[in-house]
Formats: C-alpha cells, sequence, structure tokens
C-alpha cells in the first residue's frame, strides 16, 4: 500500500490534535476574513465569553484594530503585545487557558492578490491563526530543506505580511527521527518562530513525562469518519499503515503534544517568545528546549522551597537569553503570590556588562547598570523595585570587577516581605571567590535572595586529591551555588546544531624542526633563561607567525571562505606584543608566502595571473589586519572598538593573552591558535570561542602548539564523571567535543567499505552500476557516505595530512556523488509519477535549468531575468497545483511549456527572445491560471472531492467526441452526486471490496445506471455505462492505491 504526505502524516496528526483538545472544523461552508484567515464568527464568541460585559460592537471594532496592526512591518509585534496583554481586552485567557476555543483546519489558504500558499494544517484558538503545520512524507524528495526554502521567500514576499505577523511559531516535520549533528536539519521534526527572512528550525527534545493519559482524550469512529470523508479518503480507514501513524509516539504526533498541548502552548505563547532587535533588523527568537525545561526546572525547585542552584548550559545555548526569558516567567509567578520580583544579572567584566545591556536592551528590557560596590549598597538598601516609571519588566546588570574586597556586609535593615530579589551570576565558575567578601555580601545583604549561577563550564574538585590535601583552597561550583537546577552540555547541543565539533589540528613536523631550532638558537644567544622569555623572543615568534599566517591563509582556501576570523593565544603578554609587531612590519602590507603550499588546487592559486579570478581568491584570503587585546594595550574604548570591527570582518586576527578567552561570542571566529596551555575549565571556555554556529561550517578549528591533550583528555573525563554521577547511564554514548584522527580514518575505513563492490575508476560503469539500483535506501546509504568524503577532503586538506588525501581520489568521488544524486532524483522523481503526487517535480527536472543559466551582465536584462524567474515560478507552481492532469488542456499547456525552454542553456539567449520568452510564459501562466479557476470552480461544486470533478469533465469530453451521454451539467451532476453517495457506502461498509476490481464493478454498474437513466433520465448505450462505471471504480482504486493527491 502506497502512501503520500497527507494519508501518511497530515490526517493521523489532525485525529492527534483533535485527542490534544482541538476541534475539527470543515472549511466547507464556514466563512473567514481572506486578509488575515481570521475565522469572524469564532473570534466574536471567544471574545465575548473571556471579556464578561464586553459589547458586540466592541469585538468588531478590536478585529478591526487587529486588522490594522498586522499590516505593520513590525513582524507582528503590536499584535503579539495586544495578544499577550491582560490588562485590556484579553485576545487570550491565560488565567483560565481551557476558556478559550481551540480549532483544527486543514488546507487553509493564505491568499493576496494572485499569491497564495496553502499551510498542510493550522491551528485556530479563539479563531486566530496562530501556528501552522507543514508536513511532508518520510524520505521524500525534496524534505524538510526544500519546505524552510519554501517558508524563506513566502515569508519575504511582502504580500503574505499578515500572515507572517499573526503566525505566532510553526512547526515542520516529515514524521521520521532527528539524524543527529547534522548542521543543516533535514528530517524529523522541527519548531520555528515566523520570521521576514530565514526562520531558525529548532530540534525539539522531551525531557518529562508526560502523562498521556491525561492529555489524550478518544477520539469517536463518528468524529474520526467525518474528517475522513470531509478530505475525500474514507478508504484509507482500516489500513494497518494509518493506524500505526495514529500512535502518539510517532514523531510528527510527538511534537504536536510538547508543543500545543494545552499547558505547553499557554507557557509559549506567554513566556516562551520575544522580539529582538538584532543590527539587520527586528527578529522574533522563540526559546529553545533546553531553555524551557531549565525555567520549569527552576520553577520546581523554587515550588521545593529551594533558593539557590546551577544552570550548567554549554556555551554559545543562549544564557543571556535564558535569564530575559525567566525574567517574564518569574515576574508572573511571583505576582500571584503578590510578591514583586527584582532581577540583578551579575557579571565580572566591563565588557560583559555592556554586552548583557545590548542583549537584554534589545529584547526591550529596561537596564539599570551598577559599576561600583557603593552604588549595589545604596541599590540594596533602597526600597524602590524598579527604577523607571514606564512599569516595563526591568532588570540591573551589575558589574563586580573593581568591588573592593569589603568585610562590610550589606544589607537592608527595612526588608520588605513583597519584595523577591533574584541574582543571577553570569559565568559562576569565574571571579566568585567564597572566602573573598564579596559572595558573602551577596549572600547577607538579603538572605532570602534566589541566586541562579549560570555556567558552561562548573569549577570540579577531584575529591580524592581534596581528601588528601585538606589545605587545598580548591572549592567546587557545586559547593558555593548548590545543586545542579538543569544541565545541557556539549553533546546535546552539538547534536541539536546550537555548537559545532571542534578539530584538534597538530602542527606539522617540519614546522616542529624550524620551531625547535628557533628555541636552540634562542637558548644560546640568552642562556639558561625564563622559557616564557625566550618564547617572546624575536628568532622564536617569527617562525611561529609565518607558520600562523600562512596555514590560516590556506585554512581560508581550502574552506571556501574569506569571512572567518582567527584568534592566537599566546604564552605572554609580551608573546603577543613581540607578534603583533612583526605582524605589523610583515603581514600588515601585502607579503609574499612563507609556507609552501602542496596542494594542487592551492598551487594553481598561487600561480595565477595577476588579474585572474584565482588571483583575487588569493587576494581576498590573504591576512591583511590584526588587532592586539591586551589589558596594559588602548583604553577601554578602544579594545571594543577592536573587538567590535573584529566581529563586523574589519580585523582578520586577534592576538590575546588573558583577556577574550570567555564570554567572547564573535560566530566568524573559526580559527584557534593555542599557544601556550590553559588549564581545566579555562580551556573549555577558551576552546569553545571556535564553536558558534556560521553559514555552512561543520567544524571549529584549533591549532595545537602546545600540546594540549593531555590536559583537555583530563578536563574533559572530569566533567564526564561529574555528568555521569547526576544523569547515571544516559551518558555512556557521550560523545566528545573533538573530531579525532581516528574518527577520520574510520570515516575513510567506511566509505572505502560502501565502495567496495562498485568501479570508483570508471565513472560511466559506476554510473551504469547504480542505475541498476532501484532501492532507494541503497542509494541513499551511497549518497551519504560520498557526501561526508566531500567535507572530509577539506578536513584533510586543513590539516595537511597528504598521507591520507592519497587513500582516496577525491576529485573523483565528487562526480561519483553527482551521479548516485542524479539518480537518486530519478528514484525518487519514479516514485512520484506511480503515486500521482508530484507534477512540480516533472517540470522542476525540466526546467530546473533555465534562470540560473542565465548570465548576461546588463542591468536591464537582469531585471528581464528576474521577471522570467518570477513568472516561470508562478507557472510552476499553478501547474503543480492542478489536480487534473489528465485533461488534454493541462497536458497541452504543460508541452507548451517545456517546448518553449527546450533550449535550457540560456547564456546565448539574446535580450529580444528573452522578451519574446516573457510574453510567451505570461500567456501561459494566464491560461494555466484559468484552468485551475474552473477546476476549483467545478470541485467546489462536489464539496471539494477531485475524484467525481475528474469523473465530471471526462463525461463533458466524451459527449462532445461522442454526443452519448448528455449535454446537461446539471443533471451530470446530479447523476454522480448520487453514484458518489452510493459509492462511498460501499466501500465505507465493506473495505475489502476495493481488493477485487472486478466485484467492485459488478456491484457499481447497475446503481450507476440507476442514477442516470432511472433518476435524470439520461439515455445510455452499454458501452457508455462501462465507461462511466469504469472511470468510478478506477478513480476509488487509485485513491485506495495511492491517496488523494493529483496524479
Amino acid at each position: 500500500m502506497k502512501f503520500n504526505e497527507d494519508t501518511r502524516v497530515k490526517i493521523p496528526t489532525i485525529l492527534h490534535l483533535m485527542r490534544l483538545g482541538y476541534q475539527y472544523l470543515s472549511l466547507k461552508g464556514q466563512s473567514w476574513d481572506l486578509d488575515t484567515n481570521i475565522f469572524p464568527e469564532l473570534f466574536n464568541a471567544a471574545i465575548l465569553k473571556i471579556n464578561p460585559g464586553i459589547e458586540p460592537d466592541d469585538v468588531s471594532r478590536l478585529l478591526e484594530d487587529i486588522k490594522l496592526e498586522l499590516d505593520n512591518e513590525d513582524l507582528g509585534r503590536a499584535f503579539f503585545e495586544r495578544l499577550t496583554d491582560r490588562s485590556n481586552t484579553k485576545l487570550i485567557d491565560f488565567e483560565n487557558f481551557n476558556n478559550n476555543s481551540f480549532h483544527v483546519v486543514t488546507e487553509l489558504t493564505c491568499q493576496n492578490g494572485d499569491e497564495e500558499f496553502r499551510p498542510d494544517i493550522t491551528l485556530l484558538i479563539n479563531g486566530m491563526p496562530l501556528i501552522f503545520i507543514e508536513v511532508k512524507k518520510p524520505n521524500n524528495r525534496e524534505g524538510i530543506l526544500a519546505e524552510r526554502d519554501r517558508i524563506n521567500k513566502r515569508f519575504q514576499n511582502p504580500k503574505f505580511k499578515r500572515f507572517a505577523n499573526i503566525t505566532q511559531f510553526m512547526i515542520f516535520s516529515n514524521n521520521m527521527e532527528y539524524d543527529d549533528g547534522d548542521p543543516e536539519p533535514v528530517q524529523g521534526a522541527f519548531y520555528a518562530s515566523s520570521s521576514y527572512h530565514k526562520p531558525v528550525f529548532n530540534y525539539f527534545r522531551e525531557e518529562e513525562i508526560l502523562n498521556l493519559t491525561a492529555l489524550l482524550k478518544s477520539v469517536s469512529e463518528e468524529e474520526e469518519l467525518r474528517v475522513l470523508k470531509d478530505n475525500n479518503l474514507a478508504v484509507i480507514r482500516s489500513n494497518p499503515e494509518f493506524q500505526t501513524n495514529k500512535q502518539p509516539e510517532r514523531p510528527t504526533n510527538r511534537i504536536c503534544t510538547s508543543l500545543v498541548s494545552r499547558g505547553r502552548l499557554a507557557f509559549i505563547l506567554r513566556y516562551a517568545l520575544a522580539y529582538v532587535a538584532e543590527t539587520d533588523g527586528l527578529q522574533k527568537h522563540i526559546m529553545r528546549y533546553p531553555q524551557m525545561f531549565a525555567t520549569k526546572a527552576i520553577e520546581r525547585k523554587l515550588n521545593e522551597g529551594v533558593k539557590k542552584g546551577i544552570i550548567w548550559h554549554t556555551q554559545g545555548s543562549g544564557k543571556t537569553a535564558l535569564t530575559y526569558y525567566n525574567v517574564r516567567f518569574l515576574t508572573d509567578y511571583f505576582q500571584k503570590q503578590q510578591v514583586i520580583p527584582k532581577f540583578y544579572f551579575i557579571v565580572d567584566r566591563l565588557d560583559l556588562l555592556q554586552q548583557s545591556q545590548r542583549e537584554f536592551t534589545a529584547r526591550g528590557l529596561t537596564v539599570h547598570t551598577i559599576n561600583s560596590r557603593d552604588a549595589f549598597a545604596k541599590d540594596i538598601k533602597a526600597t524602590q523595585v524598579i527604577h523607571n516609571h514606564s512599569g516595563k519588566p526591568e532588570i540591573t546588570v551589575v558589574n563586580i570587577q573593581k568591588f573592593q574586597d569589603d568585610p562590610d556586609v550589606l544589607s537592608t535593615k527595612d526588608y520588605d516581605i513583597n519584595i523577591q530579589r533574584i541574582f543571577v551570576l553570569d559565568e559562576a565558575h569565574r571571579s566568585y571567590n567564597p572566602k573573598g567578601s564579596f559572595l558573602a555580601n551577596l549572600y547577607q545583604s538579603d538572605p532570602n535572595a534566589i541566586k541562579i549561577a549560570l555556567t558552561g563550564t562548573p569549577l570540579i574538585v577531584d575529591e580524592d586529591k581534596a581528601s588528601k590535601n585538606p589545605d587545598s583552597k580548591a572549592i567546587s561550583s557545586k559547593q558555593i551555588f548548590g545543586d545542579y537546577i538543569h544541565k545541557y552540555y556539549y553533546n546535546a547541543s552539538i547534536a541539536d546544531g546550537y555548537t559545532l565539533r571542534l578539530i584538534r589540528e597538530e602542527i606539522s613536523t617540519n614546522y616542529r624542526m624550524v620551531l625547535q631550532q628557533a628555541l636552540e638558537d634562542v637558548e644560546v644567544e640568552m642562556g639558561d633563561v625564563d622559557r616564557k622569555l625566550i618564547y617572546a623572543h624575536p628568532s622564536f615568534v617569527e617562525p611561529m607567525l609565518a607558520y600562523i599566517v600562512a596555514d590560516f591563509e590556506k585554512s581560508r582556501a581550502a574552506l571556501n571562505d574569506a569571512s572567518i576570523g582567527g584568534m592566537v593565544i599566546c604564552d605572554s603578554s609580551n608573546q603577543a606584543k613581540q607578534m603583533f609587531d612583526i605582524f605589523n612590519g610583515v603581514y600588515a602590507e601585502a607579503a609574499s608566502p612563507t609556507y609552501e603550499m602542496k596542494d594542487s588546487a592551492q598551487a594553481l592559486v598561487a600561480a595565477a595571473k595577476p588579474d585572474s579570478y584565482a588571483a583575487k581568491a588569493k587576494q581576498d584570503n590573504k591576512v591583511k589586519s590584526a588587532a592586539l587585546i591586551l589589558h596594559d594595550i588602548g583604553s577601554k574604548e578602544e579594545r571594543k572598538d577592536w573587538v567590535e570591527d573584529f566581529k563586523a570582518g574589519k580585523i582578520d586576527f586577534l592576538f590575546v593573552y588573558n583577556m577574550l578567552l570567555t564570554g567572547f561570542d564573535a560566530k566568524r571566529l573559526k580559527k584557534l591558535y593555542l599557544g601556550r596551555v590553559i588549564r581545566k575549565h579555562n580551556l573549555l571556555q577558551a576552546l569553545t570561542r571556535v564553536n558558534r554556529t556560521y553559514k555552512d561550517f561543520r567544524y571549529g578549528y584549533v591549532v595545537d602548539f602546545a600540546d594540549i591533550r593531555k590536559e583537555f583528555d583530563a578536563t574533559n573525563k572530569a566533567y564526564f564523571d561529574e555528568l555521569q554521577s547526576e544523569l547515571g547511564d544516559e551518558m555512556e554514548h557521550y560523545s566528545n567535543l573533538f573530531k579525532s584522527q581516528e574518527e577520520i580514518a574510520a570515516e575513510i575505513d567506511h566509505i572505502k567499505d560502501v565502495l567496495f563492490r562498485f568501479d570508483t575508476d570508471n565513472a560511466e560503469l559506476f554510473s551504469d552500476q547504480i542505475s541498476q539500483i532501484q532501492d532507494r535506501e541503497t542509494v541513499l546509504a551511497l549518497k551519504k557516505a560520498l557526501e561526508n568524503a566531500k567535507s572530509l577532503y577539506n578536513l584533510i586538506r586543513l590539516q595537511g595530512d597528504y598521507e591520507l588525501l592519497e587513500q582516496l581520489d577525491f576529485a573523483k568521488l565528487n562526480i561519483l556523488y553527482r551521479e548516485t544524486s542524479n539518480h537518486l532524483d530519478m528514484l525518487n522523481l519514479k516514485e512520484s509519477i506511480e503515486q500521482g503526487t508530484d507534477t512540480a517535480s516533472l517540470l522542476n527536472v525540466a526546467l530546473e535549468d533555465v534562470v540560473f543559466r542565465f548570465i548576461k551582465v546588463g542591468e536591464e536584462e537582469l531585471v528581464l531575468a528576474d521577471q522570467l524567474k518570477n513568472t516561470l515560478r508562478q507557472t510552476r507552481e499553478a501547474l503543480a497545483s492542478n489536480f487534473d492532469q489528465q485533461d488534454p488542456k493541462f497536458v497541452s499547456l504543460k508541452e507548451e511549456l517545456e517546448r518553449l525552454f527546450k533550449k535550457k542553456n540560456l547564456s546565448e539567449v539574446t535580450q529580444g527572445e528573452m522578451v519574446a520568452n516573457i510574453d510567451a510564459l505570461n500567456k501561459i501562466h494566464d491560461r494555466v491560471k484559468e484552468l485551475n479557476r474552473q477546476n476549483n470552480q467545478l470541485r467546489q461544486k462536489y464539496l471539494g472531492d477531485a475524484k467525481y470533478t475528474r469523473i465530471h469533465k471526462r463525461l463533458q469530453e466524451r459527449h462532445e467526441n461522442k454526443s452519448d451521454i448528455s449535454e446537461n451539467e446539471r443533471k451530470i451532476f446530479e447523476a454522480l452526486t448520487g453514484v458518489k453517495q452510493d459509492a462511498d457506502e460501499q466501500v465505507l461498509n465493506n473495505s475489502q471490496i476495493l481488493d477485487n476490481e472486478s466485484y467492485f464493478e459488478r456491484q457499481m454498474m447497475p446503481l450507476v445506471i440507476r442514477r442516470f437513466k432511472g433518476e435524470q433520465n439520461i439515455p445510455l448505450n452499454s458501452d457508455a455505462s462501462r465507461f462511466i462505471n469504469h472511470l468510478v471504480v478506477a478513480e476509488y482504486l487509485k485513491e485506495f492505491n495511492t491517496g488523494n493527491r493529483a496524479w
């Protein structure tokens, strides 16, 4: 039994949503506001119910106000503020969430003029379309990536602005489990907030044990049948595959339970969405799942009376954002108890204060800053809760860097029982000396205060060593701040695509010899002196810097990205200064490469002609600028400007010693050069400066001059043991932060194993071999192995491990990858044709190169190309949405379009020909739209049943040719409506009838004759009767075998 996305995912998901308490609403006979997709009848009833005393006229005016707000260029911010406002007329009753109305609809068109899109499932809360769900069948040709690209294009289209503004979040699923660690989410169930640009697809992993018995109610057989009939899919009711996909454990059903069950939906709409003013415009963020479960864990601890604890979330997982969400959540939590919360965010550096201030302000908090102990003392003693008079939520950011170690305890004598102070301590692994006065003062200033410590690397003490050395000063984070409230470590963050794995590169042997010689020369010159002085000597620093610069330029070329930045962590501040001086003397101006490039592609670049593309690429990859970041160099403002310039891509390199090793975020920083061993948690902090996601990078890179492996392994083992003591056996599948040489070698062996039976020397024979494979999974596994080879190629080139490079012919593998991808596309296309689901695929395959090969450079011609591209897209979409592709008019239009663009390579097309093509394409587009309009109009007569629309048209076509049925369309309609009733009853009463075509035909023949001849007096000969009967039976069998999509 073959299924499509409707039968495999969409209908089972709708039924699951009904079990979650959503009422199914058929769109037949419904009316809604086409500009916003708000259902006025549902909206009016809900608003009157949740706002006692409001007048109907007020509700009508409210709806008009909302429509005006949805026209704003604000990503729906004004609407969201109204949606979550509880002081005026409520749009949602958050106090009694069950008091709202919940409906689910399918295929609700979002339309503006000629442009439209139709989400698979839309959820209406009080008649407002706040969430939509897009589903794909598993292992489909285009999948989640294509769906994301479509969403990008839709929401970038200003015509769909209102729909982007009213949508709070979206769910995308192809009903498969996640493929962990993929930088691009390709399979699984994801969620995203709305965006005008590029929605961020988030993984969701449920951490709580949900009581499904309480959450899911039963759906009666009558309700299920109503949904199936409404979607003309009653035939699938007894299929075992359909029964399987209804189970709550299926991936799409799971994410729906996690995100849109009543309690979770109330939490998300109220606390989990945030508008953020970024440099490139307003963005809307939604809580990542670790932030959600950390917030819920804080609530649980507070309910248990616990006043302190640690949030252990890996670097890059959004700890500042987590604090912002908790300001909103905890404000409500305490206000329910008639207590007013006052929030403090405590940092230990000025740059972190400024960074936090920016991030909180961007999210709409009012930020008050404190930079001195006196100001902190004054604030603690003040009874005023907030500093602003607008009533906006507020946070006070405190920088303790310059606090004197003063034993005088700050305290508030006039302690106010109605104020609850919440101290959030950022980077809690640093600076909080329990023997010093700051923590004592903090604890004593308000003994009732809540203290939440945030860290990606808690301080961990080796208990054995501590017990052997009682005088040891080492104290763990847990001893200072209490137990862990919530944990989210690297392996989960890497699997979720929030952070990257790291590649540790040892410096090459030939360079080690150069460095060793330089070291010996300097020792001879300087005698037996402190190694730090030797490492800062120009004779040592110069070859080290030469290696770094050459290696970095080579990395930019190998990774094909000149935008990445590098950081050198020096052995001492003197070494950093010396390195910066040499850099300015040698590299700040153009200089020739000092490192021999062995890679053939690099050699081509090196030998390029001055005006060639390769020469330009080489120039772009050159390191031209650097900054020295030390506490005694420049003013605070200057250092801040240099750091901002680095983040913006204006500076290539940073030379540092102790600064910027923690709390510094620059996504483009992808290469770290370690000139010294860094100890314990500081090492992990430093390494993870390069693990932020950036473009399509799969890894961050660490060049190890200091041989940190031993220290890293010891530190990582300590964190592993700590996690294991907390989590038990969950950690047995723990994955290291680094990708090792052994893993790379193992992956090469795996690629060799997969390719063992194929002729990889001859691409033509390889193509013949894979063309004989008809199993998609086999071809998919082959494609994945070859895809992995592509990323390994860059990795091995980058590391300069030319022995590994010799093991596989990567250039040939790239050709084999293309052949495999093409064959997989063909298999998917065949499946689409067999299932009759995807004319769009046929047209895309036929026309996919048309626009992208148009490479004229004249401005006017580019405008023409854009017009062609846009019109071609609209025409493709219009053809793809046609549900009657046997229609001679449809076939004719499709062939005309294919003829028009049979000459795919348009690079030689003249401007005149381009104008002619656009004109012809516009005419085809207009005719396709008209054909679709007529089809949809007729389908409405049959209550959305495409089967009977197609039968109706075939009968009209036959009468035009043979005149043996009837020219009266109304009589044909009345007769077919009766036949539909008869056939549906036959199928519902006996689901096995569709397994026996001849029996079904015998049962239907007298019913067809009765409806046509007996009731409508349409004269039929035996040939015409058989023709009608065959059409009806064929439609039901095709629907039974392929689902409900057009074929």
